[in-house]
């Protein structure tokens, strides 16, 4: 393959500067893609060829947790959400009244960069920071401390997480469909917004809110089990990604769903970019003629990729139970190996965004060194300069596609070992183990090809 990359450019030009959630770079791959793409697949099947011949305990001694420290009991939680309210309020406030230009404003930034790209992503890798960093448990706990009231309504247990379902489905189509998602007074409307609602939803129903229908927590609470730092037994603990999935209970079929539909969201985030996906809509990639074009394809197609995910997940694990001989509730089986999918969902995210945190990670800097936009230089970096030279250099740019490609492979890895793991719980024995999680385990190779195809893809938008 002709060793050739390109960079995505400028996104959405509407009357003023309507730019899209992210700058993302596409890139035609220094690698023979059939290579790297095989290579990475076979990876994958490598791993599961040798769960079949190791001894059945072997993946869940790999997920045991080494104690560090002592639980800090510092009680600082709410502090340090008050300060995230402050700072978001601070965020919206600009984005209200500070320039247009998203690469400038500091609320797109945040959100997109800081939040979604950094944020979530630590969430998965480290741990769970949300506990701290959420902007609303403070203020309702200080509401609450001066009124001495509590929660008037108790929230509807036969509504599960459907609510929080909903609303991440549509986050999913505002980040996907809308022509401007990062346009600041847009943004800043969504978002404060949001804020407002999920707070009089908590002053109404009490934590239950945010832990049933506010799909931020649900969606960080679902990858803080992914994080290499935990508790357990009291002690701050250290394990392999993915170890808390193990320590926890089966999550209900609400919480399951949801966990699809963050793999499934971020899968067709990538797909609805491509060439393959315009010309699926009858496009030109060249003459694309703006997101507002595609608002309802690609809403249909977040639909429609979820649905299609959900139901060959559902399948595989219907046709593992029945090879197996145990046939147990597919709903309990589906809500058993749903959070396997976080460490797929984690190595996908990290991968698709890695090179627009590149870029727009320096336009980040450049926001916190002048906040207001007049020219301050708080961190004293004197002039400096956004560069994208390191997508120049071939060295580079093999490192980062390298970089791109393990994490996709590697998040397949833990999620073979993590289902490896509950199989040999669920069903006693390490051969039975195999033959029920064969179909899983062939579905999850061929998302690694997906998802390695899905990254040497050209964009077109």
């Amino acid at each position: 393959m002709t060793q050739r990359f390109f960079l995505a450019m400028i996104l959405g030009l509407l009357p003023g500067v309507l730019w899209a959630h992210a700058s993302e770079q596409g890139f035609v791959l220094l690698l023979p893609t059939d290579v790297y793409t095989s290579a990475g697949v076979a990876t994958v099947a490598a791993t599961v060829v040798l769960l079949a011949v190791l001894p059945a305990w072997v993946a869940a001694r790999l997920f045991g947790p080494v104690a560090v420290l002592p639980w800090p009991g510092l009680p600082l939680r709410h502090v340090t959400s008050l300060l995230s309210t402050i700072l978001l309020a601070f965020l919206v406030w600009r984005g209200l009244t500070g320039g247009h230009d998203p690469l400038v404003n500091p609320l797109p930034l945040f959100v997109w960069t800081v939040f979604w790209v950094g944020m979530v992503s630590a969430q998965g890798l480290l741990g769970n920071h949300w506990r701290w960093t959420n902007p609303w448990t403070g203020l309702v706990t200080l509401l609450a401390w001066i009124t001495g009231s509590r929660a008037p309504m108790r929230y509807p247990r036969a509504l599960g997480h459907a609510p929080g379902v909903v609303i991440f489905l549509c986050f999913a189509g505002f980040l996907l469909a809308d022509p401007a998602p990062a346009d600041p007074d847009r943004l800043a409307l969504a978002v404060g917004g949001y804020w407002y609602l999920t707070l009089l939803g908590m002053t109404l129903f009490g934590p239950r809110w945010m832990l049933r229908a506010e799909a931020v927590t649900i969606l960080m609470r679902a990858y803080g089990r992914m994080g290499l730092l935990g508790r357990a037994r009291g002690r701050l603990s250290l394990g392999l990604w993915g170890w808390q999935i193990l320590a926890r209970p089966r999550p209900g079929i609400g919480l399951a769903v949801f966990i699809l539909l963050m793999l499934g969201s971020g899968s067709f985030d990538g797909v609805n970019e491509t060439f393959w996906w315009l010309g699926v809509l009858g496009i030109n990639p060249l003459e694309f003629p703006g997101r507002s074009a595609v608002i309802v394809p690609n809403l249909v197609g977040l639909v429609a990729a979820n649905a299609a995910l959900i139901t060959a997940f559902a399948a595989c694990l219907w046709l593992g139970e029945r090879i197996a001989g145990t046939r147990r509730p597919l709903r309990e089986v589906f809500c058993l190996y749903a959070p396997t999918i976080l460490p797929i969902a984690l190595g996908y995210h990290v991968a698709h965004y890695l090179t627009s945190f590149m870029v727009d990670g320096q336009y980040v800097i450049k926001a916190l060194t002048d906040p207001m936009g007049q020219g301050a230089d708080l961190l004293n970096l004197g002039t400096f300069y956004v560069t994208t030279g390191f997508f120049n250099t071939p060295g580079t740019v093999k490192m980062i596609y390298l970089a791109q490609a393990g994490a996709v492979v590697f998040g397949h890895v833990v999620a073979i070992l993590l289902a490896h793991a509950l199989a040999v719980r669920g069903h006693g024995n390490s051969w039975r183990a195999m033959l029920g999680q064969a179909p899983l385990a062939l579905f999850m190779i061929a998302y690694t090809f997906f998802g390695l195809w899905l990254l040497a893809s050209p964009r077109g938008i």
